[in-house]
């Protein structure tokens, strides 16, 4: 397998095991460079970083919280506002890891050959946005964050708990065996809230319709391949707010047809109008 094959898979692993690695560090070391977890962190001992989603369940809770870390969820908000939302779903969440491990057994077992009359919405994730912050009012807690699998996995790597991996096995399984991406793809709310934070990010991933040949490869290994409708048939960027700009598109395209671009996206939405 040639280097260019899988640039943006390395690049995806290094960022996702060098960040749980300072994580570690952090609260075993002490070092200074991430401290916390991904929920809440401190970036150089200084700069605060916060989840926007478990900040909007602490307010829905009717908690009161820091400047610290409103701050941290505003420069959050628009470093994916920039570079674009779901990047944190295949760049920086650890679950990533996991589903994407589900995804290349599925594929090699070839489980999306045999016949499955199992079917959810994709748009459930929007739903659970609505139905976690309403819980979160109810309850009178941060309803995500107590059962996040994403926070679960983090704390488990960081602290070294070692509770809840049950959760992580299920996810596993349900990718696997039951729906194609299905955690990712279709459930989680976190995913729901970075594309619609990332709904005018710059950084897109640009087809090129004249070099396209049609071998479709792109849409065996995409996560959304929904998001991939142009191919075949104009050259435009990915416009969809559910690309995780994670390049496995751009990988595994032999014809120099995907690549990414910056900026198109905005010249293109004015030139469609």
């Amino acid at each position: 397998m040639k280097f260019s094959n899988i640039k943006y898979l390395i690049l995806r692993r290094f960022t996702q095991f060098a960040l749980l690695f300072l994580y570690f560090a952090g609260n075993f070391w002490g070092w200074k460079i991430l401290q916390g977890d991904i929920s809440t962190s401190l970036l150089f001992g200084k700069i605060p970083l916060s989840d926007p989603f478990a900040l909007l369940q602490i307010f829905s809770a009717g908690a009161l919280v820091g400047a610290n870390v409103i701050v941290g969820a505003l420069i959050i908000t628009l470093f994916y506002g920039i570079i674009g939302g779901r990047a944190f779903c295949s760049w920086v969440c650890p679950v990533n890891l996991v589903t994407d491990l589900a995804a290349w057994f599925r594929r090699k077992l070839m489980i999306d050959k045999i016949e499955r009359k199992v079917w959810i919405s994709r748009n459930i994730r929007y739903y659970m946005i609505v139905v976690v912050l309403i819980t979160s009012a109810i309850s009178g807690l941060a309803a995500f964050e107590i059962l996040s699998p994403i926070t679960i996995l983090n704390r488990n790597v960081v602290f070294g708990i070692g509770s809840g991996l049950g959760l992580i096995g299920a996810i596993f399984i349900f990718d696997l065996f039951v729906v194609k991406n299905g955690w990712c793809g279709h459930i989680c709310p976190l995913g729901g809230v970075y594309s619609i934070i990332g709904k005018y990010s710059l950084f897109r991933v640009k087809h090129t319709s004249e070099n396209c040949t049609l071998c479709m490869k792109c849409k065996e290994v995409c996560p959304e391949s929904q998001v991939l409708n142009m191919i075949g048939k104009k050259s435009i960027s990915v416009n969809s707010i559910e690309c995780t700009n994670c390049g496995r598109c751009i990988d595994v395209c032999d014809d120099d047809a995907l690549g990414f671009t910056i900026g198109k996206y905005i010249k293109e939405n004015k030139e469609s109008k």
